[in-house]
């Protein structure tokens, strides 16, 4: 059968009619009678053309998936076989092969559109490509033992096709992330993960961000092993093979730590780390030396090593001795302009939770935390006001650092803020004039805040998961919510400055201009 060429097919949608309606009679007149065979090849070559020129392609991915749909459940691209006898050469037979040829080409041109220019395009061609998968499941092509099986190789060239090393696909592993849900694709998924994990060589940086958005998409907590209520998509189970997807993610994830990161892929490897892939390592011991590396690189990285080593102490004995000096050391002023800072109060609250942790090194803490509140945005002040509250009301000695008497003025402050080691600060000998002077600050809730050193202390902490949630917005929100209260406003436009009632008379005198 001839194929047209891509001139010709524009020729022939360029009608009055728009593209969708002549997709449709095509569609209906293929389906009707294999005569119309021509019909397909056009709507594939009308689907590479449009692809290549990055124009719309959904009328005819929903062509192709309608008509493909219609051909599986019918059975019209099984070819019977027998064991040990030849495939019988006939038309009807010789029809089925041809059917399934243009499957393949027409398989392989939705793969293609998943490189479109725009999202939404791209991604009814991901659904286009997961429906046609999802139907081959239930009537297979090929006859075998006629129980259902997924197509394993369309699969994994699904997720080849996410995996671009020349654009970022978050798009396409944000939606894939709807089917990563079911139990049968989070198995399968992680049966072909590890063969397309490169070994010989380090990806390119777009390639390792799509590959790692990908693994967290179907990666999953441990709730899920012996659940079932996640439900299948293709192929039913009634549990999910944990110990063999558990080896896959092991696998899979010493092939990832080769690879070499820049700041962007590390960062994104120490969130997936922490947030799916930690409970399920075999020898987590194994990444001390990696955590203990991204500690000393600074910024938002070593906030969630940080976080990392911090599991690794808590889950499985892991020493580590210079914890609280790294930690002291990350509260800089670039803390307030880090995406993780949120992170780095909530750790630093379980780290210093202890009350049998020294008062000096406890002190330096809030003497180094009091000085930051001076510069800090007023959402952060609040943060730290709270914080340094709570480490007050753990350590009751620290009371002194409230006004201690020897504390001297501003400028003779005996607190050294570059010191590194947070003993050494001198922290217990200074006072928390930080504190006193922001009860002047120029937004009354900080100043509120900042009151509590002037107020006999409450008994019970603050809750810091609550104020962490706080953003500067809501801050001045709630100012202008207290001072809209204190008006009334009018809606009706006055016609007289008297009262309806027993204002009659006199305003018969005088009238509002």
């Amino acid at each position: 059968m001839s194929s047209p060429t891509a001139a010709n097919i524009l020729i022939q949608f360029s009608s009055n009619k728009s593209v969708a309606k002549q997709l449709k009679v095509k569609v209906s007149e293929f389906l009707a009678s294999p005569k119309n065979a021509n019909h397909l090849v056009e709507i594939i070559d009308y689907l590479k053309d449009s692809t290549a020129r990055n124009a719309p392609i959904t009328p005819m991915l929903l062509s192709l998936e309608t008509i493909f749909t219609e051909l599986l459940r019918r059975n019209e691209m099984r070819i019977e076989v027998q064991p040990l006898k030849p495939v019988e050469e006939s038309p009807e037979v010789c029809h089925k092969q041809w059917l399934q040829s243009q499957y393949k080409e027409s398989f392989s041109a939705i793969l293609e559109a998943f490189n479109h220019e725009k999202s939404a395009e791209s991604v009814t061609a991901l659904v286009t490509a997961m429906r046609l998968i999802t139907i081959e499941t239930e009537n297979p092509i090929d006859n075998g033992s006629g129980e259902a099986h997924l197509p394993l190789t369309k699969l994994k060239h699904v997720m080849l096709a996410i995996l671009s090393s020349e654009r970022a696909n978050t798009h396409l592993v944000n939606r894939f992330m709807e089917y990563a849900s079911y139990l049968d694709i989070i198995y399968f998924c992680w049966k072909i993960i590890p063969s397309l994990a490169p070994k010989e060589f380090s990806p390119n940086t777009v390639f390792v961000q799509n590959f790692l958005s990908l693994i967290g998409a179907v990666s999953f907590g441990k709730d899920l092993i012996e659940d079932s209520t996640s439900g299948y998509l293709c192929i039913q189970m009634q549990h999910l093979d944990y110990p063999y997807v558990r080896k896959q993610i092991n696998k899979t994830w010493s092939c990832v730590m080769n690879w070499k990161h820049d700041e962007v892929t590390h960062r994104q490897l120490l969130i997936l780390l922490l947030e799916k892939i930690l409970p399920h390592l075999d020898k987590p011991m194994l990444l001390t030396d990696f955590l203990m590396d991204s500690l000393d690189v600074g910024g938002a990285i070593s906030m969630l090593a940080l976080q990392g080593i911090f599991v690794m102490i808590q889950q499985h004995n892991l020493t580590y001795p210079n914890i609280y000096e790294k930690l002291y050391s990350m509260f800089e002023p670039e803390i307030f302009h880090t995406k993780f800072k949120a992170r780095l109060f909530y750790l630093a609250d379980i780290f210093l939770s202890s009350s049998h942790l020294p008062e000096g090194l406890v002190a330096a803490f809030a003497k180094r935390l009091a000085r930051l509140a001076l510069i800090a945005p007023p959402q952060d002040i609040v943060i730290i006001l709270r914080f340094i509250g709570n480490l007050i009301m753990r350590h009751p000695a620290l009371k002194r650092l409230i006004f201690h008497p020897s504390g001297g003025e501003v400028s003779q402050d005996p607190f050294i803020m570059d010191e590194c080691d947070p003993v050494k600060s001198n922290a217990l000998e200074s006072c928390l004039w930080e504190i006193a002077t922001l009860q002047s600050h120029v937004l009354p809730s900080v100043a509120t805040a900042a009151k509590f050193i002037s107020n006999p202390l409450p008994s019970v902490e603050w809750d810091l998961a609550s104020v962490l949630e706080i953003n500067e917005s809501d801050i001045f929100d709630k100012e202008i919510a207290k001072k809209s209260k204190e008006f009334a406003l009018l809606i009706d436009r006055p016609t007289s400055m008297f009262l309806s009632c027993g204002g009659e008379r006199t305003s018969q005198y005088w009238k509002l201009f």
